[in-house]
């Protein structure tokens, strides 16, 4: 008698998580999926700092600094392999250009766009990488998996660098190094 109320009480309380939506199977998600899994540059690209962006696209181009304009969408496998790419870039250019990321999702639906808003540039894909120099004029509007390279030689022709086949692989140093070589004086 015990047993069986038991098992009722089990079954209510089960019907009563599963209805509150406390108890629910574990949702997976992966890069290789189309799946929500939250914030992609915090969690693929292990840079939170990108999201939300500092300007928007009216802001940034009035900074006079080369923009890189990105749309994404945080459940598309395809946004969530590029968002290390988007990473990777603001290491060295983070300071000298302004990045503003874009959910796709977030552009309100309009019948047009002025030429400072993100809308204007989106092609209805992602992800899509737009840079624009520091007079506002695109210099790169591609969509899907850019490649590191490809957008680095395009920044590198803006701020007049070296093609990277003739510059110095940089390299940070550790902020904590110790020198422990003894010298002459």
């Amino acid at each position: 008698m015990r047993v069986q109320l038991f098992r009722r009480l089990a079954l209510m309380l089960a019907v009563l998580l599963t209805a509150v939506g406390l108890w629910a199977p574990p949702a997976w998600a992966g890069l290789d999926d189309d799946n929500y899994d939250g914030n992609i540059f915090a969690l693929y690209a292990g840079n939170g700092s990108i999201v939300p962006p500092r300007f928007n696209l009216a802001q940034s181009l009035k900074q006079d600094k080369p923009t890189l304009l990105f749309f994404y969408v945080d459940d598309s496998r395809d946004s969530k392999r590029f968002a290390s790419v988007v990473s990777q870039l603001q290491a060295p250019y983070g300071r000298a250009a302004v990045f503003v990321p874009v959910a796709a999702d977030s552009i309100p639906v309009k019948d047009s766009y002025a030429k400072n808003e993100a809308g204007y540039y989106f092609k209805g894909a992602v992800p899509q990488t737009v840079i624009f120099d520091a007079e506002g004029e695109v210099v790169l509007n591609e969509v899907g998996q850019v490649a590191y390279e490809a957008i680095d030689d395009q920044l590198r022709v803006l701020f007049d660098l070296l093609p990277r086949e003739e510059s110095v692989a940089l390299r940070r140093r550790s902020f904590n190094e110790v020198n422990t070589e003894l010298v002459p004086e």
